[in-house]
């Protein structure tokens, strides 16, 4: 899941030719490309849903004085108490423009824009620096979360199996997880924390370590679920919760026990139909003492069930629809002939090809089961 290293952009010697860096960015780095999604992301980084509703309603000419309004305003009250201050100090600098200075009989102009923009160079730099310090905490908290997933697909005898997830930023709040629970028995576990980011990732963690904690001497995966919820609840935030499914599945056996704590039903794929199981209780975290029901799903040769998180369906494109359920029932049709990960690569190949360019809204998991 790892990125490509990019390439090595220093010549001889160790030093960057900033120069062939230049060009390179202006010939190969789709420039056009990226600015626009960029000027995309600044639009919904610095604009509440709130302020672009009032725009809708406003001429061109006011909606461009409006948004260059709102956008300094937040720049401002987002920098640093003393970056703030020092970003006055340059814009004020820059308008007054220059001084004349006098030494005896001699007199001269000193321009002063200089001195404002090395201030709000010096600005950049600082703002640059804090984005470096926390890309890097980001890249060790990713390195992390990776090892506490599984690095391989389990292996049941007569079940093809398949799990994938994929983080909107460096660290992601789904999870996806699988654990022996004896021989020839193992559990499956697809959780979607709400929130995104580094919060998400750190709840995300917890119910990991909760279940793989539970799991092997829970009685019943309903008493798995309820302990879970009451530990989330007990040691959780507020407004944090975690929805789940948990299936617990055995050699050459097609019954599959499940519990579904709040989360999409997953599906089962027969041929060119198929249909959702029941849906599932309350979320994880949200109360405690919540019952949760244990389903069973008998799973024919040829037949597969897949569990995914929202992030599949609610899939933007850069018009700003979603990649919805149509979409996806479109795709499970074409299924029945596919092992597990061939099966997960045709549903992959279709949310990416629908939301093109545009940087992924929320996490994306999958976990694809199919019995052989």
């Amino acid at each position: 899941m790892a990125g490509d290293k990019p390439p090595s952009t220093n010549e001889p010697g160790g030093d960057p030719n900033l120069l062939r860096i230049l060009w390179r960015d202006l010939v190969h780095g789709d420039f056009d490309r990226m600015f626009r999604r960029d000027l995309k992301d600044f639009y919904y980084f610095y604009l509440d849903d709130e302020r672009r509703r009032r725009l809708m309603q406003m001429s061109r000419f006011k909606q461009a004085l409006y948004v260059l309004g709102w956008v300094v305003r937040e720049l401002f009250l987002r920098l640093a108490p003393a970056r703030r201050i020092l970003l006055v100090a340059c814009l004020v600098i820059f308008f007054w423009g220059s001084v004349q200075v006098r030494f005896g009989d001699t007199s001269f102009t000193l321009n002063l824009r200089i001195f404002s923009f090395a201030g709000l160079l010096f600005i950049l730099m600082l703002e640059l620096k804090d984005k470096l310090l926390a890309r890097d905490e980001l890249a060790v908290g990713r390195a992390v979360q990776l090892a506490l997933l599984p690095d391989r697909n389990p292996e049941l005898a007569g079940w093809s199996i398949w799990l994938y997830t994929r983080p909107a930023n460096d660290v992601g709040g789904d999870l996806v997880d699988c654990l022996e629970l004896g021989p020839g028995r193992v559990g499956f576990t697809l959780a979607d924390v709400a929130g995104k980011a580094l919060p998400a990732a750190l709840l995300m963690a917890k119910v990991q370590a909760t279940l793989r904690a539970l799991a092997t001497d829970a009685p019943s995966l309903s008493a798995l679920a309820a302990k879970t919820n009451n530990i989330l609840c007990r040691d959780g935030l507020p407004n944090r919760f975690a929805t789940l499914v948990y299936l617990d599945l055995r050699d050459n056996v097609g019954s599959v026990r499940l519990v579904n704590g709040g989360h999409m039903p997953p599906v089962l794929v027969s041929g060119d139909r198929f249909h959702e199981l029941q849906r599932g209780d309350m979320a994880l975290g949200m109360m405690p003492g919540a019952a949760y029901r244990e389903q069973h799903q008998d799973v024919q040769p040829g037949e597969m069930l897949v569990a995914y998180s929202d992030g599949l369906t609610e899939a933007l494109n850069a018009a700003g629809e979603f990649y919805g359920e149509e979409r996806l029932h479109a795709v499970f049709a074409q299924l029945a002939p596919l092992s597990a990960k061939e099966a997960g690569a045709r549903i992959l190949e279709s949310v990416d090809a629908f939301i093109g360019a545009t940087r992924p809204y929320d996490d994306l998991s999958l976990i694809v089961l199919k019995r052989i």
